[in-house]
């Protein structure tokens, strides 16, 4: 997924759906799609495909909607060959927007907040779609996807909630000051394991900025003030105190997750980075 530079014509669909507004292509994706800005609207366009449908997103952005911000729905089509999805437009950035790749430490630890909070408050009680192994395991054979045997069986769940399906850098949108404000691309959101999405989150971390923010994300998971019991990090102290423990949080983070890397299909160790490594190779069950 790209943000663009240049782009072929723009199709007739999304003319036709801008209503006379200037079109601006603002991203591409890996299967031949593009999103276009036109007025206080979003339009995505591209071919259909196997793997999921904008119908499925339809169907998650509204179903999400009362409980955590998402793009508005305004339309919804499709042909022989292509579909459409037009959403209001949320104001704020992609998280890999020039701004916040030069802040990759304000950009890592809020889409680990973001995603927290989606996983806080999206209830996994009446939701209709599954996001676990299993379920894409059985999703990847019908598209006749065979996984490789060295993944084996995938690691025990250690909290089902509902997982947004494809939580990469991009797919979380930052305010001016830095907070994440609303996640985009619900179409494979589901209930799964929450280490499946972070695995996805705290690899985007180094493909989009580099290698060394997975510490800043995880540190931006652990903090929500809104659920007693569970940790946050400079909750106290001096300003520089604060900035004390969290730049050694962070740095301590990263050398765990360093450290255990490559151990992608190893036995389960009960560290935040083993549950990262366990993740991983959940996700690679999941795409």
């Amino acid at each position: 997924m790209t943000i663009p530079h240049e782009t072929g014509p723009v199709p007739a669909v999304v003319l036709h759906l801008a209503g006379g507004s200037e079109v601006r292509a603002v991203w591409l994706n890996e299967r031949g799609g593009t999103t276009y800005r036109a007025g206080d609207v979003h339009i995505k366009f591209g071919p259909l495909n196997a793997e999921e449908s904008m119908a499925d997103e339809v169907e998650r952005l509204t179903w999400a909607a009362p409980h955590i911000r998402v793009p508005e729905v305004v339309a919804h089509g499709v042909d022989d060959e292509f579909e459409w999805l037009v959403t209001r437009t949320i104001p704020g950035q992609s998280a890999v927007a020039p701004k916040w790749i030069a802040r990759p430490a304000t950009a890592a630890r809020a889409i680990g907040v973001g995603l927290r909070a989606l996983h806080d408050r999206l209830p996994v009680v009446g939701c209709p779609w599954r996001w676990d192994a299993e379920q894409r395991t059985a999703d990847a054979a019908r598209r006749g996807i065979h996984l490789d045997p060295r993944f084996g069986d995938p690691p025990p769940v250690d909290g089902l909630v509902v997982c947004h399906g494809d939580a990469c850098a991009p797919n979380t949108l930052l305010s001016d000051a830095g907070d994440p404000i609303a996640h985009v691309d619900l179409g494979r959101l589901g209930v799964g394991d929450r280490w499946a999405d972070i695995a996805v989150a705290a690899m985007s971390t180094e493909w989009n900025f580099g290698p060394g923010w997975e510490g800043p994300f995880s540190m931006g998971t652990e903090s929500n003030p809104t659920r007693p019991g569970w940790p946050t990090t400079a909750t106290s102290g001096t300003r520089r105190e604060r900035l004390g423990n969290d730049e050694s949080r962070s740095r301590g983070r990263r050398s765990l997750i360093l450290d255990r890397r490559d151990e992608l299909t190893a036995r389960p160790v009960d560290l935040f980075t083993a549950r990262i490594a366990e993740g991983r190779r959940d996700a690679r069950v999941v795409q």
